[in-house]
């Protein structure tokens, strides 16, 4: 039976150190298996996102990393979500769940910090990857995270001037994300400094008049929880411990689909672009304009069509 994305299968993984993963599965289970991995870190699963992929060309796993989401603990509410938190943690976690479903192999989708996520999982466990369609792609490098926090200033300078004033005396890049990292985790400046972190992660996407920023932003739960997590894992540039560029030949022949904006603020074109000529597998698209998300509109088309190229790959 193939189930939409609006009545999946659904549960709570336990993970080893107590900590609980939601998680989805909807779709044909006859088909390929596509696990999402959203973006962030600490976006958790959208509807959007979950509406995006076609549930008869594919069976659909989604999870919510950890803090983020319906997984449990949420770094909105309890510190205590950012223990154990890493991106090793995550990747053990998806392993656990595509043992726990019964999945042999499966393909991945990783858009924006999913994207590095994806590629890490890959490197990891190449085995039972198939294919990866990577949107808004980053590899979460010193310079990526520089550029966000720090040199994207020159275009956004107002922007920027009101989120360098919630943590003054930090220097631009990742100083000031470790700055914003330790007032996130106090009670008396973690909301402000939280409202401030989104307000700018918020400018830098709407730089495209396209974009419609979804409800969950209004929730100052989610803003706290979604502003912890991007501060812990780019302050200790995202745990990785082999940058992402230095072993993307690695990836070889597996079948690779990248959408990329041009004018994406949020992440260069050039990640997408150098890991296209890396990664013999790659196939890049390039959109007009500076859209980030996979559930936005021509993103949205784009990553449905890429994702329809790589299943046509896999048979």
């Amino acid at each position: 039976m193939i189930r939409d994305w609006k009545n999946p299968k659904a549960g709570h993984l336990p993970v080893l150190d107590g900590r609980r993963i939601a998680w989805w599965c909807w779709g044909n289970p006859l088909a390929p298996t596509l696990l999402l991995l959203h973006g962030g870190p600490g976006g958790g699963i959208s509807p959007g996102l979950r509406a995006t992929f076609d549930p008869e060309a594919w069976q659909i796993v989604a999870m919510d990393q950890r803090g983020s989401g319906q997984s449990e603990p949420h770094a909105g509410r309890d510190l205590s979500a950012l223990d154990a938190n890493t991106t090793e943690d995550l990747i053990v976690d998806a392993e656990r769940l595509r043992t726990r479903l019964g999945v042999e192999n499966w393909a991945l989708f990783g858009g924006s910090w999913g994207a590095s996520l994806a590629q890490a999982y890959a490197h990891a466990h190449r085995s039972v990857i198939r294919g990866m369609v990577l949107v808004g792609v980053t590899q979460s490098r010193a310079t990526e995270i520089d550029w966000l926090y720090g040199d994207l200033r020159h275009l956004l300078p107002e922007a920027f001037a009101a989120f360098q004033a919630g943590a003054p005396g930090a220097a631009p890049g990742r100083p000031l994300v470790a700055a914003y990292r330790d007032l996130l985790r106090s009670p008396e400046t973690a909301q402000t400094a939280a409202d401030r972190w989104c307000a700018w992660e918020a400018a830098a996407i709407a730089a495209d008049p396209r974009h419609q920023p979804g409800s969950r932003w209004q929730d100052a739960v989610f803003r706290l929880g979604f502003a912890r997590i991007v501060t812990h894992y780019f302050a200790q540039g995202a745990w990785l411990r082999v940058p992402l560029d230095t072993c993307a030949a690695d990836l070889g022949d597996l079948p690779g689909e990248l959408v990329h904006s041009r004018l994406d603020l949020s992440a260069p074109l050039t990640t997408a672009w150098e890991l296209s000529r890396a990664w013999p597998g790659a196939h890049l698209t390039i959109l007009q304009g500076g859209l980030h998300s996979a559930a936005e509109g021509a993103m949205q088309e784009a990553t449905r069509d890429a994702a329809q190229r790589l299943r046509d790959r896999l048979r």
